[in-house]
């Protein structure tokens, strides 16, 4: 029987279609009832189809075999199998430039599901510069799969360019990766984007400002959580603690105790004797020991607890206020402060006050 003129396609179905070449009729026979068996969900009778047949090592239809193979693979869910066999075919040489691009796809969308990211981007880098969408997220989600994410902004950053109306997801990304690289001002201005498509989202604002905050502008992100405020937008107070509590861990804690002191003025935050501890400790640890002490004064004057009164002490002694300091020391003690603590404080003040009136003894000398 001469051979058939015919055109072959596996979808992910494993369809047979034309494709130009000719293909000895027992192999179209086998291909089209294993295509026919899956597409019913009776595997064992496809694989029977394709066992029932040989094909002529290196020959068009062993390559075909091997491609029906992999779909039948890929159809049970053994996605490492139907890569091999699909590579085979591929590997053949027997198939024509469209099949193989084809088989490339699918190959790498096997590969993404195997974690395979490596011969992902073996498959489409080289045509990354024409890649579609579907491409583009499989580089994307490959290059983030080996740790590099760098390598992933530039295809993210040219398909949003391209696309006004993206999803979502490539702005989301986007603002991910460059806050996870420390690009802040860049995050932030996807982020942007994002929140002019959906303005009345709180989680949009309240993102926003942390990356602002994490750029140390404490500013914008207080004018930003203002911004929302005046459109009736309501932050729940652990979320804005949290945005303070993530300056501290940043090691920003001058600009923590801005964007707090910001809040409680401005009415963000209610006012409560542990968020003004919060406050004195933030000042204290940007060494603004006036405006922490100022804080602790006022805490220690409401509460009476010894450690308030403790960390005024330190504070004014850590500003050579020797006196000032004493007093405090003084009333931590009366307060139940630690003697111990209280003694070794009050020793070194008072030896700091010795030396410095020996000092203008002897100038006056």
């Amino acid at each position: 029987m001469t051979r058939l003129m015919l055109v072959l396609a596996l979808c992910m179905a494993g369809a047979v279609q034309a494709a130009g070449q000719s293909v000895e009729p027992a192999v179209f026979r086998a291909l089209n009832s294993a295509q026919s068996a899956q597409q019913q969900g009776d595997y064992a009778a496809a694989r029977r189809a394709l066992d029932a047949v040989q094909a002529v090592p290196g020959s068009l239809e062993q390559a075909l075999l091997w491609r029906s193979r992999g779909y039948l693979a890929w159809a049970e869910g053994h996605n490492a199998k139907a890569i091999d066999w699909l590579e085979q075919a591929v590997a053949s040489g027997q198939l024509d430039a469209e099949l193989v691009a084809n088989e490339q796809l699918n190959l790498a969308r096997l590969n993404l599901l195997e974690r395979r990211y490596a011969r992902v981007v073996a498959l489409l880098a080289p045509q990354q510069a024409s890649a579609d969408e579907e491409r583009l997220q499989m580089l994307v989600q490959a290059y983030q799969g080996l740790g590099q994410p760098a390598r992933a902004l530039p295809l993210a950053e040219r398909y949003v360019r391209a696309q006004p109306q993206a999803a979502d997801s490539w702005l989301q990304f986007l603002v991910a990766v460059n806050a996870d690289l420390k690009r802040y001002p860049v995050a932030e201005r996807w982020q942007r984007q994002l929140l002019a498509r959906q303005p009345d989202r709180t989680q949009g604002w309240r993102q926003l400002a942390v990356l602002q905050q994490l750029g140390g502008d404490h500013g914008k992100a207080l004018a930003t959580l203002r911004a929302a405020y005046r459109k009736g937008l309501r932050f729940n107070a652990r979320e804005l603690d949290n945005l303070v509590l993530l300056a501290g861990g940043a090691r920003q804690p001058w600009q923590g105790a801005k964007l707090l002191a910001g809040m409680l003025e401005q009415g963000l935050l209610p006012r409560t004797a542990a968020r003004d501890e919060r406050l004195g400790q933030l000042w204290w640890q940007a060494r603004e020991r006036a405006q922490a002490a100022a804080i602790f004064r006022e805490l220690a004057g409401r509460s009476g607890r010894a450690q308030h009164w403790l960390n005024l002490a330190q504070l004014e002694l850590e500003q050579a206020h020797w006196q000032a300091g004493l007093q405090a020391l003084a009333k931590a003690e009366r307060a139940g402060a630690e003697r111990r603590r209280v003694r070794a404080w009050r020793q070194w003040a008072e030896s700091e006050l010795d030396a410095e009136r020996d000092k203008r003894l002897a100038s006056a000398g």
